[in-house]
């Protein structure tokens, strides 16, 4: 068997996933949760305790571990996430400690849910296609002929810090008008709450239910229609450099699909900086949700 680990801005989730990319076994820890450990910390305790857990006392066989984290990976170590405020991290070396015999490996975490949407979810009947994962930052992925593009000098296609805005909001990586300062959930979520005057603590579940209740607000519109209006322009140069057949899009963006994607195709398609408007390439959702990511990091070994 073989376990996807998914890192994300607001958890840890170990899964054991099947050859079928089907996940079997799962456990989630929540950020939300951490006590005084560092973030690195938390991270090991989470992958660590749940595979000694399946390993011990389920007896369960594992051969193979993969972790998608978000950020800068270069030989199995997270070199920079920003939003996780982690440098330097050398995950892949300190899992293979505590599992000598296993094999482990370390990609980003948005091109790892490509992978997964790739082979078995919404791209795999397209050559040219672009994957964005819409979470608390905003990665990507794409693919030309089938191929993951891999550059050689870094991991690439850091599409959330492309400025969309000169001289804009700054951004954790240092850098003014970023993409994900704009278009990501996070900004999304906390521009609704202050328009709602929303409690932080509000969750994402009920936030939701909030949002479909005023949904026809004025102020839950504009929010909603500033929001796709950002998200619209950063695809439109994506789409304007690589002329990919379809864009997929995934991460928690996902859990809002009924309140932003219709808006955001229209958006997108009624686009006046579409360099080739005659053939708009579609606008899809990821099949596996948030779990592509998981799914996806045991692809890396293949």
């Amino acid at each position: 068997m073989r376990v996807g680990v998914d890192i994300g801005g607001s958890h840890v989730g170990v899964g054991l996933v099947n050859s079928n990319g089907e996940i079997v076994k799962i456990h989630e820890k929540y950020i939300n949760d951490k006590t005084e450990d560092t973030m690195e910390e938390f991270i090991l305790e989470g992958i660590i305790s749940v595979l000694i857990d399946w390993k011990e006392n389920e007896n369960i066989e594992i051969h193979e571990i993969g972790i998608g984290a978000p950020g800068v990976i270069r030989n199995n170590e997270i070199v920079s996430s920003v939003n996780l405020g982690i440098e330097n991290f050398k995950i892949g070396e300190e899992i293979q400690k505590r599992f000598p015999d296993m094999k482990v490996k370390v990609m980003n975490d948005a091109k790892c849910a490509a992978l997964a949407e790739k082979k078995w979810g919404s791209l795999k009947d397209y050559d040219d296609c672009i994957f964005m994962c819409l979470g608390t930052g905003i990665g990507g992925a794409a693919f030309f002929d089938g191929k993951l593009i891999e550059p050689k000098r870094c991991a690439g296609f850091e599409v959330g810090h492309m400025v969309i805005v000169k001289d804009g909001k700054e951004c954790k990586c240092g850098g003014r008008g970023c993409y994900e300062r704009y278009a990501s959930m996070r900004h999304f979520k906390r521009d609704i709450r202050e328009k709602l005057n929303l409690e932080e603590s509000v969750d994402g579940g009920e936030l939701r239910d909030i949002i479909r209740a005023n949904i026809n607000s004025e102020e839950v519109q504009k929010s909603i229609d500033e929001f796709v209006k950002y998200i619209a322009v950063g695809l439109t140069n994506l789409v304007n450099i690589l002329e990919p057949q379809v864009v997929c899009l995934g991460g928690g963006f996902v859990k809002y699909e009924d309140i932003l994607f219709d808006k955001l195709k229209e958006t997108f398609k009624n686009s006046k900086d579409l360099f080739y408007k005659e053939d708009c390439p579609e606008l899809v959702m990821a099949s596996f949700g948030n779990d592509a990511g998981m799914i996806g990091s045991t692809l890396i070994f293949e």
